[in-house]
């Protein structure tokens, strides 16, 4: 017996459906453009880039009543256009590490609705295709967490998706949002199980920061921006009810180095420890810890470490992330090369369906751009995997 027509039509529309489902869209390639990197490629290698969000503006020019409508930045919306490809979208972020405001803004009804709509004004004034909220430590754990103690910060666990949603109302649904959230489970005190579908009821989409994952606050040596811990990152949010292809995975474009012990490393430089990196009273950093970006001169009193870094480094197949010890000086480096970068899609990006990626920062890895073409060469394979399907 034949099925009817409308049978048929029924079934061609779920197969279509399924495929459509099972295609996806195209993998976001999203750029942070830093003020103290404000510099793009040639159009050749910035062409798939999908955003790009300018960093940063001041979260507490938000909490005034009076707002000026020359918004300072280091780079006006209009210029950014000019230098990516027509359809870019270009995002404003507000905050930053050690960024203040967004505790004021997030106190009351009436501070949330103030901050709410002055986004918005900024948002007309601009012509910005949308804005990231860069307000990465909430409930604590920032970087005044040692004067503030983190039970001060716990209201802002039920305030911080209280302030999303009022922006998400004053901007309307039209206007891209998203957030910069921490890479590390000890930092994501904000995002339990039952705040983190609030939470993505506001945005477009997660920023993972996975990176900085070994920080001043460890005391063993370990990968600052490797794949495992990478996966775990945005596993975290998932599991806690962030859809897969709402999260996108974070990349560093900096290399990091941390003093260590001697003796007790020689054996394995992983997980040997590094001493005290930070003031336990004030949490200020004692000097054993560094980072520079790739368009950065490397500091003259680690240099000839980081020529052996480079020459002598190595791949951990297990942490996923390419690391050197430097026997001579007792220097842990930490940092992901180009291969890094690529192992990274398959390992986590085309495993657990995310939606895209980011890095910060676009300008950090000139002259060379090494790792944007990494970066973009993993984009463009997940993405034609996507639609083959």
């Amino acid at each position: 017996m034949m099925a009817p027509v409308w049978h048929k039509s029924l079934i061609v529309w779920l197969l279509l459906a399924v495929t459509v489902a099972l295609a996806g869209s195209p993998l976001r390639n999203i750029m942070y453009l830093t003020g103290q990197h404000p510099v793009t490629p040639d159009l050749h290698l910035s062409s798939p880039i999908t955003h790009v969000v300018l960093a940063f503006m001041s979260p507490e020019l938000f909490n005034q009543e009076e707002v000026n409508s020359t918004w300072p930045i280091y780079m006006s919306v209009e210029e950014a256009r000019t230098k990516f490809k027509p359809g870019t979208q270009v995002m404003v972020a507000i905050g930053g590490w050690g960024a203040t405001g967004f505790d004021v803004a997030a106190e009351t009804d009436e501070s949330r609705a103030r901050f709410a709509r002055n986004v918005a004004t900024m948002v007309k004034d601009t012509g910005a295709d949308g804005v990231d909220i860069d307000w990465e430590y909430p409930a604590g754990n920032g970087d005044d967490w040692k004067k503030v103690p983190n039970e001060e910060k716990a209201w802002e666990v039920a305030a911080y998706p209280k302030l999303l949603n009022e922006i998400r109302k004053a901007i309307g649904p039209n206007t891209l949002m998203s957030a910069a959230v921490p890479g590390l489970p000890r930092d994501m005190l904000a995002f339990k199980p039952e705040t983190v579908p609030a939470i993505m009821e506001s945005l477009d989409f997660l920023n993972v920061m996975a990176y900085d994952l070994m920080n001043r606050r460890d005391n063993i040596t370990k990968h600052h921006t490797g794949a495992q811990a990478s996966l775990e990152s945005v596993q975290a949010y998932t599991d806690n009810g962030a859809a897969p292809d709402k999260v996108n995975l974070g990349f560093a474009f900096y290399a990091k180095y941390f003093r260590t012990e001697h003796d007790s490393c020689v054996a394995n430089p992983i997980g040997c420890p590094t001493g005290l990196l930070e003031d336990p009273d004030t949490g200020a950093d004692l000097g054993r810890a560094g980072s520079f970006a790739w368009r950065d001169e490397v500091p003259k009193e680690v240099e000839v470490s980081f020529n052996k870094a480079m020459k002598e480094g190595k791949y951990d197949e297990v942490g996923g992330g390419y690391y050197y010890w430097d026997e001579e000086e007792s220097i842990w480096w930490t940092f992901d090369t180009p291969l890094a970068v690529a192992k990274k899609f398959p390992r986590i990006v085309e495993k657990e369906q995310l939606g895209g990626v980011f890095a910060w920062g676009l300008g950090e890895d000139g002259p060379e751009f090494s790792h944007l073409k990494a970066l973009n060469a993993g984009v463009k394979s997940v993405s034609s995997r996507k639609e083959e399907l």
